[in-house]
């Protein structure tokens, strides 16, 4: 897996819109926090529009965008505006000879679980991390903030801590780290952007919003009957919001997901949950195919990338 180079001072830094559309002060907001960080923000031409129905602009327009940042070997890493729907779009129409040869850093979460499913296949890293408007109204001294900066402008180690959770699972593993927005992970299940690689050890990542919770047991229940848990060695179970609750089955999401792990006896992995990573302001960068050890103990989780 292939780490991009490190950013420095003046380095310019492309913001795209690869999926819904978004709001200008967003995108204005990202490109103050950028130049107060000493980096040199540019806005791709159809980041802020126009509008192709809900999608930020036409998939071909998206598609130069982010193409065109890609290639111009003056932009040292991309920024994507927002999330939504629609970065699938371009994935069919990218070559990942040009993502591998020339590595940058992608940043980015929720539908953009898409594109760092394609770097990973093409044997890139990226961050699953905050994007313009967590930059914009968290400000630079949010620590989700300021750790992804410290990953693109100083790299890897790095090492997270979370509190314990009753329901974690205890225990300690190492592998790749994967995963992201868990509706994209099910959506790219038997392609070549399937994340779940059954010959690789992986710490598995999932989060999501607006998913009730009998569409998160489908979707958990068809990877664990797919086989992909057989190399799964740690799973980090990361926000979940904005999704009606309790049901007729369960309080909460993070119920039933303990009992699904516990009725499909998954239980010889740690588990980690409500890490601080999702659709909420305490989202912390995670660098999808880095080396990770995952040591969830009584007292806490420790997350270490390198």
């Amino acid at each position: 897996m292939v780490i991009p180079p490190l950013l420095k001072d003046g380095d310019r830094i492309a913001i795209i819109s690869p999926a819904s559309t978004v709001n200008p002060e967003y995108i204005a907001g990202a490109v103050e926090f950028l130049r107060a960080e000493g980096l040199e923000p540019f806005v791709s031409a159809h980041a802020g529009g126009p509008a192709s129905g809900s999608y930020a602009s036409d998939t071909a327009s998206r598609l130069d965008d982010f193409v065109g940042a890609w290639k111009d070997p003056s932009i040292r890493a991309v920024l994507c505006a927002r999330g939504g729907y629609g970065s699938v779009h371009l994935l069919p129409h990218i070559d990942e000879s040009m993502l591998r040869n020339n590595p940058k850093w992608l940043i980015g979460f929720s539908d953009i679980s898409a594109l760092h499913a394609m770097l990973s296949a093409a044997g890139v890293a990226s961050i699953h991390g905050p994007m313009a408007k967590h930059l914009a109204e968290e400000g630079p001294e949010h620590y989700a903030s300021r750790a992804l900066m410290r990953i693109m402008r100083e790299g890897l180690p790095v090492e997270y801590f979370a509190a314990p959770h009753p329901f974690n699972i205890c225990g300690s593993a190492e592998g790749m780290l994967a995963g992201g927005n868990l509706a994209v992970i099910n959506g790219l299940a038997a392609t070549r952007f399937d994340v779940l690689d059954p010959d690789m050890p992986t710490i598995l990542f999932i989060e999501d919003i607006s998913e009730a919770i009998y569409a998160v047991e489908r979707m958990l229940r068809r990877v664990i009957m797919s086989g992909a848990f057989s190399n799964i060695t740690g799973l980090i179970v990361g926000h979940f919001t904005e999704y009606r609750h309790p049901d007729a089955n369960h309080p909460d999401m993070e119920t039933m997901i303990s009992r699904l792990l516990k009725e499909c006896g998954i239980g010889g992995i740690p588990v980690a949950f409500d890490f601080p990573v999702g659709h909420t302001s305490d989202n912390l960068p995670l660098v999808c195919g880095a080396d990770a050890t995952l040591e969830v103990t009584p007292s806490g989780v420790i997350l270490s990338l390198s």
